[in-house]
């Protein structure tokens, strides 16, 4: 399945809070709050000038997987799954039984989607990154499985 298969797939199924999946073929994985109407909020590329943008396409270039990370500047961002730059072969999907945790209210899962919109952080593979947001959108709490 493509894509674009995948992300109408999502947005048939996904509700406001479920936590979306963008898993690569190395083994990593991105992740977002799904919105409404095919949206995630996520982590994304923090706003930047020219100098930024040149150096980050070098980087993308040299590491198409994780070129962003290397930079470490993130901000909360809300954008269509279709605008979500991925790598060829990644899978997205619809993963809210990976962490053990009861999911919150759809109110507080918006109240702290709306508290953290358009903020930028410092990108922390191990203590703040996609999965430590977007768990914390959804339980209330930052957790990660992909890193010890």
């Amino acid at each position: 399945m493509d894509y674009t298969q995948q992300i109408d797939e999502i947005v048939s199924a996904a509700k406001f809070g479920d936590l979306i999946e963008l898993s690569y073929p190395i083994g990593y994985s991105h992740w977002g709050v799904y919105d409404e109407d095919g949206h995630i909020i996520h982590f994304a590329v923090a706003d930047e000038g020219r100098l930024m943008s040149t150096i980050r396409h070098d980087l993308q270039a040299a590491f198409p997987v994780c070129g962003d990370l290397l930079l470490g500047q993130t901000k909360i961002h809300r954008m269509h799954l279709m605008e979500v730059t991925v790598p060829k072969g990644v899978h997205v999907m619809i993963s809210n039984n990976k962490h053990g945790h009861q999911p919150s209210s759809q109110e507080n899962m918006r109240q702290r989607c709306d508290a953290l919109m358009n903020t930028e952080f410092p990108y922390r593979l191990f203590s703040l990154n996609c999965e430590h947001f977007a768990s914390f959108v959804r339980y209330g709490e930052a957790v990660c499985n992909q890193v010890s």
